[in-house]
């Protein structure tokens, strides 16, 4: 994922809007009853002509009806999608047979409403597990929704599909190439339920540069695997996570072999910002936790233990108390299943380095209680094992809200 030596400053900038930013998009979000407190939820994004479509599932094998028949239409139209659908308020997972028809006749909605082929579309759905959804209500409002399809309708999606999110993710950038200018955008939802796997998370991602099926699959699975699964609020791995991304060539750009490098840097500068949001508004979160680890073997095992460190409730809460405990960053580095050598490990919290070559420096640590203070913290582990391969993941402090909040969530 190296972009060529260009300037980065004129190649990509940030711009209003979000899923349909990019030219031949329009988006709309709706309340149709699925929420009992009236709010939105009912998401529906449609490219006016024909597009590229890829995807990321979960790998929980608990897999919800969407996920399994957004899976089927996405392999029987052999990569190509004009509509996604998305609802939330319910997960319609883990609900059977009538679940799936559910799911079926959401997705047959959603191209009739598009006048798309019924193998065009992909879906999604949110919320609470193990409870039906309504399909009336879903139907009712997919075609409610097409109605207020319009250029500026992603700020209504992106809020149509929160649950428990405490603001709506949504970012845009315009890319400058020799060939022409295209666009990107996205919208994501998730809050709690969110681990590295894909989470208890939705994302769609459009461009109206023209990126032929495999490619579009080869980018956003490389980009997502450096943003939404290198994000953890609390280690669970969600029925429902999927990641869309729609192309529908409209800017008249064409991706080949030879943008790609620069086309993964314009999905991941919006995929980023928006996985860093489902983090800062993770389920009674007050901090973002940036995690660096570096000294590993490979990058795969730096992953492995930024990971570990990530979904650590020690961790999590020792940084919900500004606590500057750097001896569990060292037991959690130490058991995460790779290389690791405490006389060459070193720890830091923000700048301040409490740990390093087989001592402590507690001396520091009012220092680095102050950085933990503060809504953005950053924890660094050198894992000692002399080797290049480095990770970065995010995650959040854990607190009592969060143990309020899924205490509550079904009753």
């Amino acid at each position: 994922m190296t972009v060529p030596a260009l300037n980065h400053a004129l190649m990509f900038a940030s711009i209003d809007g979000s899923v349909a930013a990019p030219a031949g998009f329009r988006a709309a979000g709706v309340a149709c009853g699925i929420k009992k407190n009236g709010s939105l939820d009912l998401a529906l994004i449609v490219s006016d002509r024909p597009a590229s479509a890829a995807a990321v599932f979960t790998l929980n094998k608990a897999q919800a009806a969407p996920v399994t028949v957004s899976k089927a239409r996405l392999s029987a139209s052999g990569g190509r999608a004009r509509v996604i659908a998305i609802n939330s308020g319910c997960a319609n997972a883990c609900t059977g047979p009538e679940g799936h028809r559910t799911a079926e006749a959401m997705a047959d909605a959603a191209a009739r409403a598009a006048g798309a082929p019924s193998t065009d579309v992909l879906v999604a759905s949110t919320g609470v597990i193990g409870v039906a959804l309504d399909r009336d209500a879903v139907v009712g409002g997919i075609d409610q929704a097409r109605a207020a399809l319009a250029r500026d309708g992603g700020s209504a999606a992106a809020r149509a599909i929160m649950t428990t999110d405490p603001f709506p993710k949504e970012a845009a950038i315009e890319t400058t190439t020799p060939s022409g200018r295209f666009r990107v955008g996205g919208i994501a939802k998730g809050s709690g339920m969110i681990e590295p796997l894909m989470a208890t998370m939705l994302a769609v991602v459009t461009t109206d540069a023209a990126v032929p099926p495999p490619l579009l699959q080869r980018a956003l699975a490389a980009v997502a695997d450096v943003t939404f699964n290198a994000i953890s609020v609390d280690g669970e791995c969600s029925t429902n996570d999927c990641v869309f991304a729609l192309a529908n060539g409209a800017s008249g750009v064409a991706i080949t072999e030879a943008e790609f490098d620069v086309f993964v840097e314009a999905l991941r500068r919006v995929c980023e910002p928006l996985a860093v949001g489902i983090v800062r508004g993770g389920e009674g979160a007050t901090k973002l936790v940036t995690i660096e680890v570096t000294g590993a073997r490979t990058d795969a095992d730096a992953k492995r233990t930024a990971r570990a460190i990530a979904n650590s409730p020690l961790v999590k809460t020792a940084v919900h108390g500004a606590d500057p405990n750097w001896g569990r960053l060292v037991a959690v580095a130490g058991r995460a299943g790779v290389d690791f050598n405490l006389d060459d490990a070193r720890v830091q919290i923000g700048d301040v380095e409490l740990f390093a070559g087989g001592r402590p420096y507690d001396d520091r640590a009012p220092e680095a209680s102050a950085h933990l203070q503060g809504r953005d913290v950053v924890l660094r582990v050198d894992v000692g094992a002399g080797g290049s391969g480095r990770a970065r993941m995010w995650t959040c402090d854990l607190s009592a809200e969060y143990v309020k909040i899924n205490a509550e969530y079904r009753t």
